[in-house]
């Protein structure tokens, strides 16, 4: 054996993986499990794991395509390749022997192109160390350039969102500022025993106002915040058992005033028997307001709006919050869901294309997913789904 395969033949390309897993309290148990499943079927040959919470770590997942938990990837060598489901064990028997060889394979062109430098000008180790120089060059160019444009569309972004949010603050403000005013003069006229005097009624109503423009300002800010820390950053979210009948409840409780406002009806279908859902009750508590909210804004006078809960499989829930409004044109109902695209229509409303962006974000990390469907002229359905607590 000549100074070139001595040097080389001990090396192993590792297998690296990557496994998937949510808060549950199985879910740690299951990745002990599945570590000492994979050192009793690999052998002697060299594997990395490394554990990944979807709930802290969510756009990894959406990297992957991912839609479950558990969920398995092996990413190097390549080619990529995802395992999922309950049956991780015995698809894991079934593959490992392939990905065996598929290091192999890497580990002999990395051998090939070393005899072939070792053959041509210069030593085997300068070339070799020549050549992953380059490579690690090239890499690391290439993730500057990567960054470089990313801060470049932030900074964009943010300036748009400092020219927006005087003008989109500035309305609700003004609201909840004239409303607190007219409380003050009424309790300044009470006081002194001069008329006129706010009646009770009116003096609720005052109150209901400004809180609702407080809570509405409350979310702007809530949602920049959120946003310009820009889409790549963690959404952390810390999910438990959840009555998600309660919350729907508790959320439309504190939109009435503004549904009855704008004289629209509202239709309500939660079943009684809805299951509990495993999510971040705050976090989920923003998508449902910035989707009523939405529906309430973009309906007429005297329009309809509807909520619906459906236990669609046993592992989902489905929310569909349905408007009579001038629906989305067909080629953006994708892109609603992106950072800071409005429709041209909209341009001249409150507002700054980031609520539908954060609900993806914040539903993603739940595992879940968002779509609408709508005809323009005559209304938009969103939908969404969560996953169903399973102790």
């Amino acid at each position: 054996m000549n100074d070139l395969t001595q040097a080389f033949d001990p090396v192993q390309v590792p297998i690296k993986l990557l496994l998937f897993i949510d808060k549950r309290p199985s879910s740690g148990e299951y990745a002990q499990q599945l570590r000492h499943h994979l050192k009793t079927l690999g052998g002697d040959h060299p594997f990395n794991l490394d554990v990944v919470d979807v709930s802290e770590q969510p756009y990894l997942a959406e990297h992957f395509k991912l839609v479950a938990t558990p969920a398995l990837v092996k990413f190097s060598p390549r080619p990529q390749q995802v395992l999922k489901g309950s049956t991780i064990d015995s698809q894991l028997d079934h593959w490992w022997p392939q990905w065996q060889q598929e290091a192999e394979l890497t580990l002999e062109l990395l051998y090939q192109q070393r005899l072939h430098n070792a053959n041509g000008h210069g030593s085997d180790q300068e070339n070799l160390v020549h050549s992953i120089e380059i490579m690690k060059l090239s890499d690391e160019i290439f993730r500057l350039n990567q960054d470089r444009e990313e801060l470049e569309a932030q900074l964009r972004f943010k300036d748009r969102i400092v020219s927006m949010l005087a003008h989109d603050l500035r309305n609700p403000l003004t609201a909840a500022s004239i409303a607190v005013d007219t409380l003050e003069m009424g309790h300044r006229a009470q006081t002194l025993d001069q008329k006129p005097k706010l009646s009770s009624e009116l003096t609720s109503q005052l109150l209901r106002h400004a809180k609702t423009q407080i809570r509405a300002i409350d979310r702007m800010i809530t949602d920049i915040l959120q946003t310009a820390k820009g889409a790549t950053a963690d959404l952390q979210i810390q999910p438990q058992e959840t009555n998600l009948r309660l919350l729907l409840v508790d959320v439309l409780e504190s939109m009435n005033s503004k549904i009855h406002h704008n004289q629209q009806t509202l239709d309500v279908e939660i079943p009684q028997d809805l299951p509990h859902v495993y999510i971040d009750a705050s976090q989920v508590q923003r998508v449902l307001c910035n989707l009523l909210d939405n529906a309430i804004k973009y309906t007429p006078v005297g329009g309809h709006i509807s909520i619906c809960a459906l236990h669609r499989t046993t592992q989902k829930v489905q929310v569909i919050i349905s408007d009579t409004g001038p629906g989305i044109p067909t080629e953006n109902q994708e892109k609603i869901f992106e950072e800071s695209f409005r429709l041209q229509r909209d341009e001249a409303k409150d507002g700054y294309g980031l609520g539908l962006a954060l609900c993806r974000r914040i539903l993603r990390a739940h595992y879940g997913r968002i779509w609408v469907e709508s005809t323009p002229g005559v209304g938009s359905q969103f939908f969404f789904t969560l996953p169903v607590y399973r102790s």
